[in-house]
């Protein structure tokens, strides 16, 4: 079983993906988040320390397979920060993302996320993703936070397909959409 869980910021949408799997003991935890500050490391304690101590925990943005062991249950949290890292591996210090290097990048993100849920159905595990509804704020004031969104949005887009269920949370109640 493959479901999305997306929402706005503090939506509550990590709480109900968790919620998810509140009976299971086998479950991997695949973060994302990189620390490069004291904000970002406080994120990360608070995500941890909401989380079951005894659920393993791989780290990473790339080669997500790599997460998959004998547990049947896995929390990808979240597809947004994993696509900013990407985006920002890929285009460094670039001012200006033109329409191929923006579809590159997507197909990389794409391509992590489709190899992990491929794996996943091949197994039968299950996958819980995370992910940030970025259509429903302002339209960036600049090309970089543009092209992010654009990405980000269609990259939901295409997990949405993927999915066997999509829930959108709101105010921290869940809304089955697919």
């Amino acid at each position: 079983m493959i479901i999305l869980v997306t929402g706005g910021a503090r939506s509550g949408k990590s709480t109900f993906a968790e919620s998810i799997y509140e009976d299971k003991r086998d479950v991997v935890y695949i973060a994302t988040s990189k620390i490069w500050d004291k904000e970002m490391e406080e994120r990360v304690k608070l995500h941890q320390s909401s989380r079951p101590s005894y659920w393993r925990t791989f780290e990473g943005n790339y080669s997500l397979v790599d997460a998959l062991g004998e547990e049947k249950n896995y929390l990808l949290d979240c597809i947004t920060v994993l696509t900013s890292n990407i985006m920002f591996d890929m285009t460094k210090e670039k001012e200006y993302i033109d329409y191929h290097l923006q579809s590159q990048v997507e197909d990389k993100i794409y391509e992590e996320l489709d190899s992990l849920i491929k794996v996943i159905e091949d197994k039968g595990y299950n996958l819980v993703l995370v992910t940030n509804e970025v259509g429903y704020s302002l339209v960036p004031d600049n090309h970089i936070g543009r092209v992010f969104r654009d990405i980000q949005g269609r990259i939901n887009q295409r997990m949405a397909a993927l999915s066997h269920q999509v829930y959108l949370v709101c105010c921290g109640l869940p809304v089955k959409i697919k």
